[in-house]
């Protein structure tokens, strides 16, 4: 963990009960939202806020994971100003790359039924889990929803808003992202 904020970070994960197998390095502080679980491999990298990314803006890491749900980051990730939100499962394998300004969901946040969204009973959003495969690198400001999984050695382009699962060694880009080659 950086210096001068291990120990803010050693009580933040001690508090939050958040596993590890190795103690994570990291650049800025963390927001941890959570009841659910979260497990960090070895050697994970995270930045946190503009001053040890200025490509994530004036973003922070923000990590918040549902009672039931769990979050899996793989050995020697690199995460940097990326929110995820977790209300399912979402694993990121080992040597991913994702960078700054990312969103990855696994969550509507609200049914797509404007009559359900009207009353809280009813509004009750969908969620499927979201994986990231092992050497998949994700371009800034990307958006991952729910349901996708990013095959291995995949690259999604910088802006890219993805909806569906992209397989193993392929190049996907824009809003929706789509095909553009294979690696």
């Amino acid at each position: 963990m950086s210096i001068g904020n291990t120990a803010y970070h050693h009580v933040l994960f001690k508090f939050k009960n958040i596993k590890y197998k190795e103690k994570p390095h990291i650049n800025g502080k963390l927001r941890i939202y959570k009841s659910g679980l979260i497990k960090l491999g070895k050697q994970v990298k995270i930045n946190s806020g503009a001053r040890y990314n200025p490509i994530g803006g004036d973003l922070r890491t923000v990590f918040s994971v549902n009672k039931g749900a769990s979050l899996e980051i793989g050995d020697f990730t690199g995460i940097s100003n990326t929110t995820i939100v977790c209300r399912n499962h979402i694993k990121i394998g080992d040597y991913v790359r994702i960078g700054g300004g990312t969103k990855i969901y696994d969550t509507d946040f609200h049914s797509l039924d404007y009559l359900q969204r009207c009353d809280k009973t009813k509004d009750i959003p969908v969620s499927k889990p979201v994986v990231i495969k092992d050497y998949a690198f994700i371009g800034a400001h990307s958006i991952i929803l729910k349901g996708v999984t990013i095959g291995t050695k995949s690259i999604i382009g910088a802006s890219s808003v993805v909806t569906k699962s992209v397989p193993d060694g392929e190049i996907w880009a824009g809003n929706p992202a789509r095909f553009i080659k294979n690696i």
